[in-house]
């Protein structure tokens, strides 16, 4: 049976966030955060089915296909960066880390379309508001996880933080699959929570300071496999993690 999370309004994320690290908004909760339509939402996801593969995969699996791209978001301001790799301290990543990841850029017709900004907009303030107004330096990953191998691994590195200010995982599309549980944990405490986001474009938000997250393996539900979707964008004051 899967374990549905309990939504947050988006009036109540700053208190949600200081109290508990994490919170998780429905679509329309998202929508309302962006100042956007869920159609417009719906309009990027053509851009996971031209994913090129993750040739960085340590343990050899085909499952993982993504894209990178990088923006500082100042206020309104949504500036791109120039592409860079993406790169993160073992601290952080036992399996990745340590590793120049050079993946392929994010498409224009994803970062230039209607809801890219206001999403970036949106979640600059949420920030904001947790430590503090700054520029904030932001990596956007696309993701599809497959069961091209009969099992996809979301989180290959396993419970992690990704040594940013806050994190956000949208679900984009889940399709054919089974498993992909979500699980956050105290970073310093015995408590946690778990739950499997099922709803396109609901989004779960982290602290990443306060909290572990971990997501676990997807296996198909029939012959024909399936997929499942997201979004990353993480934001982290001062600069990119760099080598």
């Amino acid at each position: 049976m899967l374990l549905t999370p309990a939504f947050t309004y988006p009036k109540q994320l700053p208190s949600v966030l200081r109290q508990q690290g994490y919170a998780v908004l429905s679509p329309e909760g998202l929508c309302e955060l962006a100042g956007c339509g869920i159609d417009q939402l719906q309009a990027l996801q053509a851009g996971w089915d031209d994913l090129p593969p993750d040739a960085h995969l340590k343990d050899g699996g085909r499952y993982r296909r993504r894209r990178h791209a990088c923006f500082v978001v100042d206020g309104q301001q949504v500036q791109p960066v120039a592409h860079r790799a993406h790169w993160q301290p073992l601290q952080y990543n036992a399996l990745h880390g340590g590793m120049q990841r050079w993946f392929e850029p994010m498409q224009a017709s994803t970062t230039q379309a209607s809801a890219w900004p206001l999403l970036l907009r949106a979640l600059g303030h949420v920030t904001s508001e947790l430590r503090g107004t700054r520029p904030w330096h932001v990596e956007a990953h696309q993701f599809r996880i497959d069961t091209t191998d009969g099992i996809g691994r979301p989180t290959p590195e396993g419970a992690h933080r990704d040594g940013v200010d806050l994190v956000a995982v949208f679900l984009v599309a889940r399709s054919g699959v089974k498993g992909g549980e979500t699980r956050v944990f105290e970073a310093a405490g015995p408590h946690g929570q778990r739950f499997t986001l099922t709803e396109p474009w609901s989004l779960l938000l982290l602290d990443d300071a306060r909290v572990i997250h971990e997501t676990t393996p997807i296996q198909p539900q029939g012959p024909q496999g399936g997929h499942r979707d997201t979004l990353v964008l993480t934001y982290r004051a001062g600069s990119f993690q760099q080598a």
